[in-house]
């Protein structure tokens, strides 16, 4: 089975390049976490598009719009 990819789109607006780094690795993180939780995240290519505001939200609200987009993606697929 081929692991699920997964590619950032991080615009300058969303901070400096610490905060860009920062936030990539939380959600990668998360995802790796996922997808070793029972096939959570299914095979396949991902784009995790940031927004401007994302920069100053905390880290729990940052992984709650991850997973309400994961499980949107999941009502499509089926």
């Amino acid at each position: 089975m081929t692991p699920p990819r997964v590619a950032f789109a991080v615009p300058r607006k969303v901070g400096p390049a610490v905060v860009r780094n920062r936030l990539r690795r939380r959600i990668r993180a998360h995802l790796a976490v996922r997808a070793g939780r029972d096939g959570a995240l299914a095979p396949g290519a991902y784009l995790v598009s940031v927004a401007p505001p994302t920069g100053t939200n905390g880290h729990d609200h940052l992984l709650t719009d991850v997973d309400r987009c994961l499980e949107r993606l999941e009502v499509v697929a089926r």
